[in-house]
């Protein structure tokens, strides 16, 4: 069977945040189709690197050990954005040379944008480029935040031209929703030469299952209601929403439900939210072992974020769950649920979004109906085997696409 090269910015395991949780399941799926060869970086997690092993037929795990000021005195001496120097790696880039000539390997599937680098300008066979989002637009919207604005708006411009550039020499670009491919598309000076093409983010719905989740007693024995917010707590749209509940939303709701918590759950809180630990109504936990007891004792779970880019899978496993997720417009993006019926979709305004979830505490019946059809949804339309089952083909079909060129 042909060989495939699998290069990701992160180790994929443990799937336990939403770039991993996708290059797993991605992983995975490559690994059915035949020995796949992973190029990646990692952070000295042992565990996470023996998985991998179990997996890959050979792997190169570079250290991801280059200090941030560094990566960013090479990208002015470079003139390329942080996103590319960050991961840069001479040691990989000749690992997956040697990668290719020795294990014949005849396709290429790139995961994140960091990673096109990586492929040889050289190498003929099919290049398939996973760019999930558009980080280009995402940094555009740091910018105009007033956020670091020279700096961010440099690494928008240079990666628009590097996500250009990256679907001109793949045979598929991969956005993570149509929205993304129409907002991808309408960047590129020549958008009919880029192959776009829509995969979706899945979940794993045996593992988010409310039958098998204990509430955590810290919540289900306190006074409430407990809303949830979850996810990696140093990514800034993460902190920024979080920050955004606790000094905007949380005064309001409170005047309406005197005891309403807000829960953040995730890895590494930052400063600014460890300086609100233990606020009224507030509770950051940090790191937990397991997100589902959070979820389950949960009477909404909040997504409420004011820059969002893809499929948010905070949400998937919130629905999965079956709790009623009340959430923004962006964070809604690329999941076609219906308002209402599958969720609640508030402005990031206090007063709207508050009046949305005190409605939703005073109905529990249409709490727990809004839970089941989330759930529902999640079943029939995202699950990861039905995700990524058109990967096999287009693999195919880019090798067939060079072969009929040459």
């Amino acid at each position: 069977m042909p060989g495939i090269l699998f290069l990701a910015h992160r180790v994929p395991f443990p799937p336990d945040r939403g770039d991993r949780i996708r290059s797993h399941h991605l992983l995975r799926a490559l690994a059915k189709l035949g020995p796949v060869h992973v190029g990646c970086f990692g952070e000295g997690d042992e565990s996470a690197e023996r998985a991998l092993a179990a997996v890959a037929a050979s792997r190169h795990v570079a250290p991801r050990t280059k200090p941030l000021p560094l990566a960013g005195a090479e990208a002015v001496l470079s003139g390329k954005p942080v996103s590319l120097t960050a991961f840069h790696s001479a040691r990989l880039a000749r690992w997956v040379r040697e990668t290719i000539a020795r294990e014949g390997v005849e396709a290429i599937v790139v995961f994140s944008g960091q990673m096109g680098q990586y492929v040889p300008d050289d190498f003929a066979g099919p290049v398939v480029i996973d760019l999930c989002d558009v980080d280009s637009a995402k940094f555009e919207a740091y910018a105009a935040a007033g956020e670091r604005a020279w700096l961010y708006g440099r690494e928008a411009r240079l990666l628009a031209t590097e996500e250009e550039r990256l679907g001109q020499r793949a045979d598929a670009a991969i956005l993570i929703s149509e929205a993304e491919a129409v907002l991808y598309r309408s960047r590129l000076s020549a958008p009919g030469t880029v192959n776009v093409q829509v995969i979706g983010n899945g979940i794993d719905a045996a593992f988010f299952d409310p039958a098998i989740a204990t509430p955590h007693p810290a919540l289900a024995e306190a006074a409430g209601p407990h809303f949830v917010f979850t996810g990696q707590m140093d990514y800034r749209p993460n902190e920024q929403a979080a920050l955004w509940v606790i000094e905007a939303l949380l005064p309001v709701l409170r005047a309406r439900l005197p005891q309403a918590t807000f829960h953040v759950v995730g890895r590494n809180p930052t400063r600014a939210l460890m300086a609100v630990d233990g606020a009224p109504g507030v509770r950051v936990w940090g790191a937990v072992p397991d997100v589902r007891p959070f979820i389950a004792a949960a009477d909404a779970v909040l997504a409420p974020l004011l820059i969002a880019r893809g499929v948010q899978n905070k949400v998937l496993e919130a629905m999965a769950m079956a709790r009623p997720v009340v959430l923004t417009p962006d964070a809604a993006t690329g999941i076609a649920a219906v308002d209402g019926e599958h969720w609640l979709v508030a402005p990031p305004e206090p007063e709207a979004m508050a009046a949305r979830i005190a409605d939703l505490i005073a109905d529990p019946d249409a709490a727990r109906r809004i839970g089941a059809a989330a759930r529902d949804f999640v079943l029939r339309h995202h699950g990861w085997e039905a995700m990524l089952a058109p990967l096999g083909a287009l693999i195919g079909s880019c090798g067939e696409g060079r072969r009929h060129a040459a």
